[in-house]
């Protein structure tokens, strides 16, 4: 039996052992403190940090709400249309996969392989707005590592029609300028979310673990505008402008008695579905030689909006006021006499009229008035005073903004009362003096329209209002914004004398804005320009501001027509025009009938002109007709010009005595060789409209429900004979 003798460590041995051991466990130690480090002090950031490095949050555009004219015709939509994005990191076949997407979006195939080959991002954006079929097909090809998302575009179906209005939208959906701006909370809707989990290399990992949050719709925001009335205007600003060669025109129609804006043009103006670039040829062309600062500069005075956002001197226009003040503290009465001979002396400063070497002499407060005759009141606001012409410049809230729903308004530029205060003689200041007649002070177009709408309105002041409702998703009116009256400024009385010595003014003065059968009343102004802080001959500002009719005013025209041609610069040549063309073809489309005076009846029968049998022409056939009978004319369903449209009844009937340029407002039917006709599509468009279409096309109408039109019983195109039932459904 052997007998197992046992190894005893030596000394260096067991030594060794020990040193090992402690340095096993001091680095066991150590990971066990830098495991409870990373995991309890660092643990939050270091999860942070693993989800936003696996996570891939993409937003979802959400489709912006519809912007509406007042009467349910669109004028900003969101097409649908997708996003394609792609992940460099997870294309095989990144030769291939460019070729393809470049083929389907026109995009540089050598430019996107260098994107999808830069593996550094994880995703990328290959391109937005992509037309809904291309889209789909490209959904169908499944393409590894490219996929599309809902997107939607921005669209101004009627281009630069009330642009400076509307405003537009960056390319992130946002808007930047006009109601897109002001009403964006309401439009912009909430944006939805695409979460997808991937790999440390991006790679997308199971489809089960995505989150698709959808987005929230806008709503929809109802305007005042009216879009025929904006029509009207539009076209009345273009031709004014083009006719006297300005700078700039632009004119407001406002309800007198609610505030409501049925119209806001400016010339020229832009196309929102091309905010950057200009509509002139000239200045595209110098756009392209500005800095990146001077473009910023450029672009933002060509979407600003000078109706609201810009002052000016308003000039004669603005005695309807000084007027206003004196006949209610009694300093006047509309049989109150004065004489002028052309000037007046303020210490060393002459102040002189229009006519000064002709001077009016004798006339009546009505006469000066209706004269513009600036010495007269100077000696107005002689009697009124500095401290009460100030009371009501803070009644007619002209230190304030209007409040209109639109951004950026602008402040008036006036004097401290200081320094208008009177001598110690009691001798007014020049510059008290020049403000009675419009000059030494700076307004806001839209202070001016609505102080005159006050002075018609029975003296009350009601707020200035661009957007009527909010709809819902469904349509339905969700807010509404009432007529907002301010206060009372002047007594009823005071605006029974306003109302008659301006449309005496406009009756008896020769004024161009002169529409017989409906009292129109008014006042033109002309001031010069500052430039460079001094007057300057041969710049200025010519405008007129009026209401009708007179006896119980409807609507309230500010026209503006900035640096007109010297020679014709006066508001008569200028503003007046601008104002006639709305009045006159706005109270037809609105069914509002002339009410002719004796004395117009019998100038009509003895220089009036016959309107002439142009039923049964074509449009352009009849147009010749009326201009070579010295008329005018609007068409009023517009939907329907085409050069070969024909006049199937006219108003005032064919017979009828009418004025010198006149406006004929003409009805059309479709040329066809019988009497059958091609049915509409009617989808989209409001009651009142759709009873204009199918009553033109001799059709007989069933209405079901109110709102917008959203299905017709005979389809878009079908050949029916006049008089064949048409059921239309509204929501």
């Amino acid at each position: 039996m052997s007998k197992t003798t046992g190894v005893t460590p030596t000394k260096s041995t067991r030594k060794r052992l020990l040193t090992m051991f402690f340095i096993i466990s001091l680095a066991m130690l150590g990971l066990i403190v830098r495991l409870g480090w990373l995991q309890i002090i660092q643990g939050e950031e270091l999860q942070s940090q693993a989800q936003k490095q696996q996570m891939r949050d993409i937003e979802i555009t959400p489709r912006r709400g519809t912007i509406f004219d007042r009467n349910g015709k669109e004028l900003a939509v969101s097409a649908s249309t997708y996003a394609v994005y792609a992940s460099p990191r997870e294309i095989t076949k990144k030769e291939e996969t460019a070729a393809y997407l470049a083929g389907m979006l026109d995009l540089e195939q050598d430019v996107l392989l260098e994107r999808l080959e830069d593996e550094s991002r994880t995703t990328i954006t290959v391109k937005r707005w992509v037309d809904r079929d291309i889209g789909k097909e490209m959904i169908e090809a499944n393409l590894r590592g490219v996929w599309l998302i809902d997107d939607h575009l921005r669209l101004y179906p009627y281009g630069d029609f009330v642009s400076h209005v509307i405003g537009h939208t960056n390319v992130d959906n946002i808007g930047i300028s006009g109601v897109e701006h002001q009403y964006n909370q309401y439009l912009n809707g909430t944006p939805g979310r695409w979460i997808r989990i991937t790999d440390r290399d991006g790679r997308t990992l199971s489809s089960e673990i995505e989150s698709y949050y959808p987005p929230t719709e806008g709503l929809g925001v109802v305007l005042t505008i009216d879009e025929v009335i904006q029509h009207i205007t539009e076209k009345a600003v273009n031709e004014t402008l083009e006719e006297v060669d300005g700078k700039r025109a632009m004119a407001i129609v406002m309800n007198a008695k609610t505030g409501e804006i049925l119209a806001m043009a400016v010339k020229p103006d832009y196309d929102p579905n091309q905010p950057r670039i200009p509509q002139n040829p000239e200045e595209l062309a110098a756009l392209e030689e500005m800095s990146n600062e001077e473009r910023i500069d450029f672009w933002g005075e060509m979407w600003r909006n000078p109706l609201i956002n810009d002052t000016y001197e308003p000039g004669s226009t603005f005695k309807a006021i000084t007027a206003s003040i004196a006949l209610e503290e009694g300093h006047a009465s509309l049989s109150s006499e004065y004489y002028s001979s052309g000037t007046i002396r303020l210490g060393n400063d002459v102040i002189r009229s229009w006519r000064y070497y002709d001077p009016f002499g004798h006339q009546t407060f009505s006469e000066a008035y209706r004269n513009s005759d600036n010495p007269i009141f100077v000696e107005l606001a002689q009697k009124i005073q500095s401290k009460s012409f100030y009371h009501y410049l803070e009644g007619f809230g002209l230190f304030d903004l209007t409040g209109i729903d639109l951004p950026g308004e602008g402040r008036s530029i006036i004097l401290p009362l200081e320094r208008t205060k009177e001598k110690s003689d009691g001798e007014i200041s020049g510059e008290l003096a020049r403000m009675s007649f419009g000059q030494a002070i700076n307004l806001t177009p839209i202070q001016l329209i609505r102080s005159y709408a006050t002075l018609v309105n029975d003296g009350y002041m009601v707020e200035p209002r661009i957007v009527k409702a909010i709809l819902d998703h469904e349509g339905n009116e969700i807010e509404t914004f009432e007529p907002k009256v301010t206060r009372q400024v002047v007594s009823k009385e005071t605006s029974e004398m306003i109302r008659q010595i301006s449309e005496e003014a406009i009756r008896l003065g020769n004024s161009r804005a002169y529409v017989p059968g409906y009292q129109v009343g008014g006042k033109t102004g002309t001031a010069q320009k500052m430039v460079d802080g001094a007057y300057r001959d041969g710049y200025f500002v010519s405008s007129f501001v009026g209401a009708a009719p007179m006896n119980d005013p409807e609507i309230v025209v500010l026209a503006i027509v900035d640096e007109p041609v010297s020679g014709r610069h006066y508001g008569n040549t200028t503003g007046a025009p601008i104002a006639h063309a709305i009045f006159s073809e706005t109270f037809r489309y609105l069914g509002i009938h002339p009410q002719y005076s004796e004395e117009e009846e019998k100038l009509m029968e003895e220089e009036g002109i016959s309107v002439p049998d142009i039923i049964g022409m074509t449009l352009s056939e009849a147009k010749k007709t009326l201009y070579e009978n010295e008329l005018e004319y609007h068409v009023e369903n517009h939907w329907l010009i085409e050069d070969d449209s024909i006049i199937s009844r006219v108003g005032p009937d064919v017979g009828t005595q009418v004025h010198k340029n006149s406006v004929i407002s003409l009805f059309l039917k479709q040329s066809t060789s019988d009497e059958r006709s091609a049915v509409p599509d009617l989808i989209g468009y409001s009651l009142s409209d759709v009873r204009k279409i199918t009553q033109e096309l001799g059709l007989t109408l069933e209405v079901k429900g109110e709102g917008l039109a959203v299905a017709q019983s005979l389809e878009p195109g079908e050949e029916v004979e006049a008089g064949t039932l048409i059921t239309v459904e509204f929501e």
